[in-house]
């Protein structure tokens, strides 16, 4: 044991004291440098010291390198931003599981029962302004799809889905007055009926009846 403070060893030659007499920071031995900028070349400096010897196509993959990072940086900073003001801003956001379907229009056989068909996938839904927003993930900066909370005809809730795992999956749906149905799921009973009272509230059914009305004179 050294003479820091207990549990704790000190090793006195780790550090190595310049010999070039002026004011400056301990230099950190060679064996250590490596272990962290391996790869470089070293040669043996005039003052005894070891110091790194750049080629110019070495010099040009360093700045590429820096390059990528920054680039990668403001990208990570600009997903954060895009996180914080859907947190700050949307009415409602969250992953669901979803899938989508095309009602039958006037005149065409109903489509295949295929409810057993596990095509869930999950999906960062947003509720903001009047749009629904589904993002693959939230740190998405863009929308895979939107719909406008005008073009929404009717919502409702599905029966339960029992999973393999004996997992529960409560469900909704969303239907469109061009036909696409939204249905969506999830573990969380409370999350669902957020979902409906928030979809509710904020979508503008008054016009469902004169939509049906329009539909059956089809």
């Amino acid at each position: 044991m050294g003479d820091g403070p207990r549990g704790i060893e000190v090793l006195p030659d780790y550090f190595v004291a310049s010999t070039s007499g002026s004011d400056t920071l301990p230099v950190q031995t060679s064996s250590a440098i490596n272990l962290s900028l391996k790869g470089l070349s070293w040669r043996l400096g005039a003052n005894g010291q070891d110091k790194v010897v750049l080629s110019v196509v070495e010099v040009e993959s360093l700045r590429s390198e820096i390059a990528a990072l920054e680039e990668r940086e403001s990208h990570f900073k600009a997903q954060l931003e895009h996180i914080d003001e859907i947190l700050r801003s949307a009415r409602l956001s969250g992953y669901l599981f979803l899938r989508t379907r095309w009602a039958a229009l006037p005149g065409e056989s109903l489509p295949i029962d295929d409810t057993e068909v596990d095509d869930w996938l999950p999906r960062f839904i947003v509720l903001h302004g009047s749009c629904i927003y589904l993002y693959m993930i939230s740190t998405d900066l863009s929308p895979q799809d939107s719909t406008f909370l005008s073009d929404i005809v009717e919502i409702g809730s599905l029966p339960c889905l029992s999973r393999e795992d004996g997992e529960t999956r409560y469900c909704f749906y969303l239907l469109t007055r061009h036909g696409l149905r939204y249905e969506c799921s999830s573990a969380s009973k409370i999350q669902i009926d957020l979902w409906l009272e928030a979809l509710r509230a904020d979508c503008k059914l008054a016009s469902n009846s004169e939509y049906l009305n329009d539909s059956a004179k089809a």
